[in-house]
């Protein structure tokens, strides 16, 4: 799909993934629109310019009537949902909050779609940001698209409802809509240091020890966040053909990793001797023990896949933070 002269909604953009995704549709030519509630001066989505490019809404996700106007405005050849609460340790905290925002900011964003829509505003396309803990904690893995959801904790049943909510309007009213599942995304901007990978290229940063809030063991999928964009981009390509309407996509690189191999590798792309401070013992509750994901069907189906390996990814994204942070 050519984005040149495309006019795009990016919710979340002021985000860590969004900013990535914002940046990539100017570069490919596109009219970027994205909505804005609050002001983060140290988003990298305002302090690397990408703002400035962006046409910038006031608006809540959650306020309808809003959202119904700008889509009636703009006429949007594409939207993608990525605003979110996005953190497990608030949302277990704060479950009302991250119930109103990942469940109600995606039924409310989707319906003023569905009724400007009827009224000939139609949007071509739609992907909305599901996640790879929507599965819950399960036995079988890896995690397959064809699994049922089965979450437990309040992050990953918000992130599950809105997974369900999105594909019933491509079921019911046969919106182009898809949704994708993805691993854990990591790279330059993160401003959550409360992620491993953030947190921990910060204490380095710093010459302190990584602390680790686990013994080390619990397992991931990473895949570097320029990857989530291609991710993001071929689902939305893949919404040209009908039959592929209210699918789900899987995307990480299928390869997991123990959160302390993860620090290891992280140090060493620092060049530094420093040594985790295992603060933790077994897997933090309200967290999920082992997730990966199987990527077949976007690799197969949409050509989607990595192209960023690990290493290079943290080294990369070691030297974004090591430009920005100050030493402590």
């Amino acid at each position: 799909m050519n984005w040149s002269g495309a006019t795009v909604l990016v919710t979340g953009a002021q985000g860590f993934i969004g900013s990535w995704l914002a940046e990539r549709l100017l570069q490919e030519g596109a009219e970027v629109v994205v909505l804005q509630r609050d002001f983060d001066p140290g988003s990298r989505f305002h302090s690397e310019g990408i703002e400035e490019r962006c046409t910038v809404v006031r608006a809540d996700v959650l306020d309808y009537e809003s959202l119904l106007r700008i889509i009636h405005q703009y006429r949007f050849g594409a939207v993608f949902h990525l605003a979110a609460q996005a953190l497990v340790g608030i949302a277990n905290r704060s479950p009302l909050a991250t119930y109103e925002s990942n469940v109600r900011g995606t039924y409310v964003l989707l319906e003023a779609i569905r009724a400007a829509g009827v009224v000939g505003d139609r949007v071509e396309r739609v992907v909305v940001a599901s996640s790879d803990k929507a599965y819950g904690d399960v036995e079988e893995l890896p995690y397959r698209e064809a699994q049922a959801l089965e979450p437990s904790y309040p992050y990953d049943v918000s992130k599950a409802c809105a997974d369900l909510i999105a594909r019933s309007y491509a079921a019911t009213f046969d919106m182009p809509v898809a949704v994708t599942r993805l691993a854990n995304v990591y790279g330059g901007g993160d401003a959550n240091f409360t992620r491993i990978v953030p947190d921990t290229m910060r204490a380095v940063i710093r010459g302190e020890r990584p602390v680790l809030r686990s013994d080390g063991t619990p397992e991931r999928d990473f895949i570097y966040v320029e990857d989530a964009v291609d991710a993001y981009l071929a689902v939305a390509r893949s919404l040209e053909r009908p039959e592929l309407r209210g699918r789900a996509w899987n995307a990480g690189a299928g390869k997991p990793i123990s959160v302390m191999e993860l620090v290891r590798r992280i140090v060493a792309a620092s060049g530094k001797d420093v040594e985790p401070d295992v603060q933790g013992e077994g897997t933090p509750h309200g967290e999920i023990d082992r997730q990966y994901l199987d990527s077949g069907a976007i690799r197969e189906e949409l050509g989607w896949q990595p192209r960023w390996e690990l290493d290079r990814g943290l080294a990369e994204t070691y030297g974004w933070y090591e430009r920005h942070l100050s030493v402590a």
